[in-house]
């Protein structure tokens, strides 16, 4: 149970703080030039909560657990990689193919930020599971 809990902590830390850096530096740079009709003026808080509480569950049961078991550090990058790459891209591509005001660039660097974040994410979290599981 200790793993699990470092693993979640470490991923959804990590995972927070980089996605903090990166919507208070790419919304006025990269979302609201493309699509700032779209945006709210403030985010709301509770979505964001629950979208955050499963994302991490998704990294950790998907990548950093079975990595923990199975494979380590190649196995983690390989999984937490394509969950995130899939992940984003199901958001993206579902917009730009159903909204009239989509932007590709948003699509494009959303898929490789997904792509880093979970990665990132999800090593941190492994990382925090071993060492509490040398404790």
């Amino acid at each position: 149970m200790i793993k699990i809990i470092a693993a979640y902590l470490g991923t959804g830390l990590t995972m927070l703080v980089l996605d903090a850096i990166w919507l208070t530096q790419m919304i006025p740079r990269l979302y609201r030039p493309r699509i700032g009709e779209l945006l709210a003026e403030k985010p709301s808080p509770a979505p964001a909560v629950v979208f955050y509480l499963l994302y991490v569950a998704g990294i950790v049961l998907l990548a950093v657990l079975p990595a923990l078991r199975e494979g380590g550090w190649k196995r983690l990058l390989i999984h937490a990689a394509a969950f995130g790459l899939v992940a984003y891209a199901t958001y993206d591509l579902t917009n730009q193919a159903t909204m009239k005001t989509w932007s590709t660039t948003i699509t494009l660097v959303d898929m490789a930020w997904g792509t880093f974040i979970t990665t990132v994410s999800a090593s941190a979290g492994f990382a925090a599971a071993r060492w509490a599981l040398t404790r």
